[in-house]
């Protein structure tokens, strides 16, 4: 029996080693435990699932350990991107939800997230909480799916009609859809597929899916990633089909990157960028602005010239998402393509952000680089990169305390001017770049990212995070 570790956003592992039916059913029996303690029990529970091996049969086992112990569960009529499982919290008045994805990971991989009442991420002290009231098999009590169906304790349903009233609430897709736009959609092989047609069908605006089938070995791709070389494949369509835009989902369609009209990667710091651009700037909106350490300072420029409080977290949207309520954030995100917004729920939504880029397209009558060069003009260039690096996963307090011991005095050859240890060791630098070294929540690697205004000194910049990491290569 494994001991299971909650990590960013709940539990991952390896599908048949330690990710096994018992375990997924000792978790959900966890959650149970934590609801009822929490008296959430009573309001039920959303359970939906990504197109991973076996995913649907995973969050059978939970809903029926969910049922016996006596909460009602919505289960979902298939595969579901996460923004939308999300959503139907809310629009059940549910105590929360468990969703079967490991999201980005690799095929042979899945996971077991957890939401709370709001739709979002759990925080660390409650997911502890979850983590500790997990038993052993004995403890768990479970019936079969047949007989929770037909007494009425899980019931199947739909949760598209719900999301997709709510996202016509927050962009004018009836506009978007006749814009007359050329988009391509890589779906790389996930929850993605289907919806940009479904939303955008039958008006002057034109969609290319790729990508687009239930493959969960993730062709032409190590993970379902959107960041490169993941999206090379897709993004080799572009000109093929002349797109104007390139929209990239990831496997659970929570996390979102692009490629612009010349089928050119735009990296997700410089889309965050954008996307606080597009509600400061092309909408007029103001509030405040929540992100993680590892995500661009463009956001802190942009809070300055907008006079709007920028709020800087831990990675992982368990803090994005309680800070996002907290404060009432006009947008919430990472470096991994995850945006939140405000009226919707505290989640990454990478449908809603596909949406929000072709609205701030139709509404300024730019390109996407265009509208890269308009931000640009605000807050400068800025250029990023992160290397992901395998360790022996012995040397991590070795490594840990390298970081700890770590007071360069320049980096990349630009001065250090602080050093923040939110999550993990940011080295800060005289441009107002940095350099974040840290450990990944989810696998077991060590990620080196940075920023800079700085185009020639990245690679610097990421040698010498390996080489105080100790990793040098």
């Amino acid at each position: 029996m494994s001991d299971i570790k909650f990590g960013t956003d709940g539990w991952r592992g390896r599908i048949a080693e330690d990710y096994t039916f018992d375990n997924v059913r000792r978790c959900a029996q966890g959650f149970a435990n934590f609801l009822h303690q929490q008296g959430l029990a009573e309001k039920g529970v959303v359970i939906g699932y990504d197109k991973r091996f076996q995913a649907e049969f995973f969050a059978a086992a939970a809903a029926e350990v969910l049922a016996a112990n006596d909460i009602h569960v919505w289960l979902t009529d298939g595969a579901t991107p996460t923004p939308t499982i999300s959503y139907a919290v809310v629009d059940k008045q549910a105590g929360g939800a468990i969703n079967i994805t490991a999201s980005h990971n690799p095929p042979w991989d899945c996971g077991f997230k957890v939401r709370d009442p709001l739709g979002g991420a759990i925080p660390p002290t409650d997911l502890k909480k979850i983590e500790a009231a997990i038993p052993d098999l004995d403890g768990v009590k479970r019936m079969k799916l047949d007989d929770a169906l037909s007494d009425g304790r899980v019931h199947t349903f739909d949760p598209a009609p719900a999301y997709i009233a709510q996202l016509h609430r927050l962009v004018d897709i009836e506009a978007i859809k006749n814009a007359g736009f050329n988009v391509l959609v890589d779906c790389m092989w996930g929850n993605g597929a289907g919806w940009f047609p479904r939303l955008l069908a039958n008006g002057r605006t034109h969609l290319t899916e790729v990508h687009n089938e239930r493959n969960p070995l993730f062709p032409h791709m190590t993970r379902p990633e959107p960041i490169p070389p993941n999206v090379d494949h897709g993004l080799s369509f572009a000109a093929t089909v002349g797109a104007d835009v390139v929209i990239i989902n990831d496997g659970d369609a929570d996390r979102v990157g692009f490629g612009d009209e010349n089928g050119q990667f735009m990296d997700q710091l410089r889309v965050y960028g954008l996307m606080g651009y597009y509600l400061l700037e092309v909408r007029g909106e103001r509030g405040p602005i929540v992100k993680t350490i590892s995500t661009t300072k463009m956001l802190n420029k942009l809070g300055q010239i907008y006079g709007v409080p920028v709020h800087e977290t831990g990675v992982g949207f368990k803090y994005i998402a309680p800070k996002m309520v907290e404060v009432d954030g006009l947008i919430g995100g990472e470096e991994s393509g995850g945006y939140a917004f405000r009226g919707h729920v505290p989640e990454r939504d990478g449908i809603l952000a596909g949406l929000y880029m072709l609205d701030m397209m139709r509404l300024t009558g730019k390109k996407p680089s265009e509208l890269l060069a308009a931000l640009f003009e605000l807050v400068g260039p800025h250029f990023y990169n992160r290397v992901d690096s395998t360790f022996d996963q012995g040397r991590r307090a070795e490594i840990w305390h390298n970081m700890d011991a770590a007071r360069p005095s320049t980096i990349g050859g630009l001065k250090v001017t602080d050093i923040v240890t939110i999550d993990g060791h940011q080295f800060v630098m005289e441009d107002g770049g940095w350099l974040l070294v840290r450990f990944s929540g989810t696998e077991p690697i060590i990620r080196v990212y940075c920023e800079t205004t700085h185009e020639d000194r990245v690679q610097a910049i990421l040698e010498d995070g390996l080489r105080l990491a100790g990793l040098s290569q």
